[in-house]
């Protein structure tokens, strides 16, 4: 374990970038957002990598990008994307790297409702016309990503509507 980095994952719509920006200030490390990080280096949104790329070519991207992260010496917060801790072998490494890996379980219910009103901005999403649909796609989807997330040396259990102030705290608590 050449460094102790921070991580963050979840499901898209759980606060992973909330939570990172915040316990940054908290704990004056460095806050790296994977998806911000890609879209910086590749100077498109990730809506357009995926339109214009393929999920493929973007999953390869992300890849990249989350090694020359990780790598990095100087100890950072990094949340990362819904869907990367579920490709290749990016959780085993990211394991391999730190232990401090916190895993934000939102419910069904409160993703639903978050997504619904941002659905324009993510690209897998904003096919869906009501939140019956999105609700349906989104259990199928945690059904399949939650043997990676649940990799995750913490699991912070958010059912119950927890703050971004709560969620940090409860990070904190258990950060070395």
């Amino acid at each position: 374990m050449d460094n102790s980095h921070l991580i963050i994952v979840g499901y898209m719509g759980s606060g992973k970038s909330l939570v990172g920006k915040k316990l940054s200030s908290k704990i004056k490390l460095p806050f790296i957002d994977l998806d911000d990080e890609i879209a910086k280096k590749y100077q498109m949104s990730i809506s357009n990598i995926f339109e214009t790329k393929g999920e493929i070519e973007f999953r390869n991207i992300e890849r990249k990008v989350l090694l020359s992260v990780l790598n990095r010496k100087e100890k950072t917060i990094i949340s990362l994307g819904g869907g990367t801790p579920c490709y290749f072998d990016n959780m085993v490494y990211v394991k391999n790297k730190t232990k401090q890996i916190y895993f934000i379980n939102t419910s069904l219910e409160i993703l639903t409702e978050r997504l619904f009103n941002e659905k324009e901005f993510r690209p897998i999403i904003s096919r869906f016309k009501n939140k019956n649909e999105l609700k349906n796609f989104i259990a199928k989807h945690l059904f399949e990503r939650k043997t990676f997330y649940n990799m995750s040396t913490y699991k912070i259990d958010c059912s119950d509507k927890k703050t971004i102030d709560e969620i940090c705290k409860e990070i904190i608590e258990t950060f070395n």
